[in-house]
């Protein structure tokens, strides 16, 4: 654990309401109960999932405000995009924490001859993410409800319980609890080898919940374009409410010319890590649900800007994983939505969200509502605090 000082940080101006003091990040690794595996997996392009890496940052200010965000990696990347965050947290010192934007804008050049899109933006989520928890503290709203709510309950799948590792007597046992809990939706992965397989696991799941429960599939962007129209057409019978990322995520005329041949909508997004590549998705007409993940696109600022290029295409909205966050995302957007349901985050914080009748509840307490635990702390492997310098 080390302790810095940020050099040559930047005054407080004179009209400013407040002033960062503080950093606090955090690289914390959050180790799964069972190693997990989805299609990239049975593909041999991946190994086995066994630990999640979080880089956490905890900004304070002058007047006594705090503020916690997290970025994240599901394999390699967390250490880099800890050492990054590193370098660029001292510009955040001095800075009023209410100009969101134009700090979003600082960090982004800080690190600008390593890009603007992937680990850096990645790391700059962190800041971004507590910023907007700050501000919305500082209101004391809701972030939702700071954002401008349009509902206060967001309907929910489950994503958890349906990976290709567990077989299917354990994900029809995943799917009751899931429902006994109140999940809204059911998710499971696709994308094995042999497709009948995936038909099979399919068929099961869709006579598990009956004819009309939701019901979504994930390829993880392992079939080429024509082994997608053909397995796509075959679960049509199914009634689902998307086939996600059938094709490579940056596929974007692949995931159109699908979306266009197919009644099942097709959802794609989660693994783009800026607006400029959803938008190159949302312009070509190439998903029904676009999947935005705030940590990865560098924060709720960026996310934000795709929610307007969706509304204004009228697409759905269905945001990846950290559900902690987007729940008050998904609760903004004007149109449709559904939020993705993943307990794996629920030791780390002291709150948890609520479902009810299928739907999860926005909280009603300041900022995203989330603290973290002891047990996050414990599973801290590095820590630094930046400061004013003198």
């Amino acid at each position: 654990m080390t302790t810095t000082e940020a050099q040559n940080a930047p005054g407080r101006t004179s009209g400013a309401v407040d002033a960062i003091s503080q950093v606090d990040l955090s690289l914390v690794r959050l180790p799964l109960h069972a190693p997990i595996s989805d299609a990239k997996v049975l593909t041999g392009r991946q190994k086995p999932l066994t630990e999640i890496a979080f880089l956490f940052a905890e900004i304070r200010t002058e007047g006594g405000f705090e503020g916690v965000g997290f970025g994240y990696s599901k394999r390699a990347g967390g250490p880099g995009m800890y050492a990054h965050a590193q370098e660029i947290a001292g510009e955040l010192i001095g800075e009023d924490p209410n100009d969101i934007a134009k700090i979003w804008d600082k960090l982004v050049w800080a690190g600008a001859s390593m890009g603007r899109t992937g680990l850096t933006t990645q790391a700059i989520a962190a800041f971004d993410i507590a910023l907007w928890d700050l501000k919305a503290k500082r209101a004391g709203l809701p972030l939702a409800k700071l954002l401008g709510a349009h509902r206060d309950s967001v309907r929910c799948y489950n994503t958890s319980g349906g990976y290709l590792s567990s077989p299917i007597e354990q994900i029809l046992d995943n799917v009751t609890a899931s429902l006994a809990r109140g999940i809204g939706g059911i998710k499971i992965k696709v994308g094995q080898p042999d497709t009948r397989e995936d038909l099979r696991r399919v068929a099961k799941v869709r006579e598990h919940l009956g004819d009309t429960f939701p019901l979504m599939v994930d390829a993880n962007q392992q079939w080429d374009r024509a082994t997608a129209q053909r397995l796509g057409r075959e679960l049509e019978r199914f009634d689902l409410t998307w086939i996600e990322e059938p094709v490579d995520c940056y596929d974007a005329e692949g995931h159109a010319r699908l979306a266009a041949a197919l009644d099942t909508p097709v959802a794609t997004g989660e693994m783009l890590t800026s607006v400029s590549e959803h938008w190159d998705l949302i312009r070509q007409d190439a998903s029904d649900f676009v999947q935005p993940d705030a940590p990865r696109v560098g924060g709720i600022t960026p996310f934000l800007r795709i929610m307007t290029l969706a509304d204004h295409r009228k697409l759905s909205l269905a945001p990846h994983f950290a559900m902690e966050i987007h729940l008050h995302l998904a609760a903004a957007y004007p149109g449709v939505t559904w939020l993705e349901h993943f307990e794996w985050l629920e030791p780390m914080f002291h709150e948890r969200l609520e479902l009810d009748n299928g739907r999860m509840l926005v909280p009603d307490r300041p900022g995203l509502g989330f603290s973290l635990t002891d047990q996050a702390r414990a599973w801290t492997s590095d820590r630094v605090t930046v400061t004013a310098a003198g």
